[in-house]
């Protein structure tokens, strides 16, 4: 490893071989690939560690004296948790323009369907369904995206904060994409009631079990415990069954044709989510030094959170029986649920 500021007690020029330290790139570390990628330039070595660079210790401290950043943050352990790079490579510009992007394109589907009005061709049955059940998950996205909100912070490198801050982002959008199209498509109904999706979140019984997993989730102290929780185990087993075993796939069985694009993009979403998340957990789980640590503490998660996700899931199974037109059932779309999972513990060796 080269030599660094820190190790050579000295921040002077020359002083250490960094990279780049005999060109004009200015670059502190080694790229995955031959060239650093413009993420791996605008992420790496942005948030300050005193391990890497400064030998004047933390530049912004606790009036206690504990740095900005604490490795115990979590309990998994690493040789080095800036060998991290999210596959999707995302950070804040390509962030905010992929969010544009997604926002407009939904607006554009909410917009040209009450022109048409296309909800006059939904199954009168759907109305209440959307109005209620999907009044509830939009609470249940708000919450994992407050989640992961408060767990970026803690994140020791840039690169994992801005992992889990994106995956936040995702997660608020949708809230806020599902609240805004469902007072917008509201207008056309008679008789539409904005609160029921709250009073069916905080009281129906069938949603106890999703609101037992998502509290839980937001009382976890630590932050990838968290980013674990959400991505591995809740997702797979409860978020698709939701919205794609569901939403997306009974809509248009009720002439339903707006809610499919808007709850979709959701679902690539999860996809980069689901990709960073395994590439730091496999990291942290073929670590050299904590390999075992980890694999022990990430069984130890996955146990606590899957009893969790199939009380959710089993909680939400009347839904399948409300509709009308019921094209696909629930055992089947929890058969693919537990398949997706299965596949995801397979990638961990977990």
């Amino acid at each position: 490893m080269p030599a660094t500021s820190s190790s050579v007690g000295s921040g002077a020029a020359g002083a250490a071989v960094f990279a780049d330290s005999d060109s004009r790139k200015y670059r502190y570390f080694d790229p995955r690939g031959k060239r650093a990628s413009h993420y791996e330039d605008m992420t790496v070595d942005v948030q300050p560690d005193p391990e890497r660079y400064l030998i004047q210790d933390w530049i912004i401290a606790f009036p206690n004296g504990e740095g900005a950043y604490d490795k115990s943050a979590t309990k998994a352990l690493s040789s080095n948790w800036h060998a991290f790079r999210a596959p999707d490579q995302e950070w804040e510009r390509t962030h905010y323009q992929r969010q544009s992007k997604i926002e407009s394109l939904i607006q554009g589907v909410i917009s040209n369907a009450r022109k048409f009005g296309v909800h006059r061709k939904f199954d009168k049955a759907w109305y209440k369904i959307l109005q209620n059940q999907l009044g509830a998950w939009k609470h249940a996205e708000f919450g994992l995206g407050t989640s992961l909100m408060q767990a970026q912070r803690y994140g020791y490198t840039q690169m994992i904060n801005n992992a889990t801050l994106t995956n936040s982002s995702y997660k608020l959008r949708l809230a806020q994409d599902i609240t805004l199209y469902l007072a917008e498509i509201g207008l056309d109904i008679d008789g539409w009631d904005d609160s029921a999706g709250k009073n069916t979140w905080l009281e129906d019984s069938m949603w106890q079990g999703t609101r037992e997993f998502i509290e839980t989730i937001m009382g976890a102290e630590d932050y990838l415990e968290q980013y674990f929780a959400i991505n591995v185990v809740f997702e797979p087993l409860v978020g698709e069954l939701f919205r794609s075993g569901f939403m997306v796939q009974v809509a248009a069985a009720n002439g339903d044709s707006i809610t499919p694009p808007v709850i979709s993009a959701a679902e690539a979403d999860y996809e980069r989510n689901l990709a960073n998340t395994i590439d730091l957990m496999d990291l942290l789980i073929r670590d050299e030094k904590h390999a075992a640590h980890n694999k022990k503490l990430f069984s130890g998660w996955l146990k606590k959170y899957e009893k969790l996700a199939k009380k959710a899931a089993t909680g939400l199974q009347p839904i399948w029986s409300l509709p009308h037109s019921k094209p696909i059932s629930f055992s089947d779309v929890q058969e693919v649920a537990q398949e997706r999972f299965s596949k995801i513990k397979g990638e961990l060796g977990l």
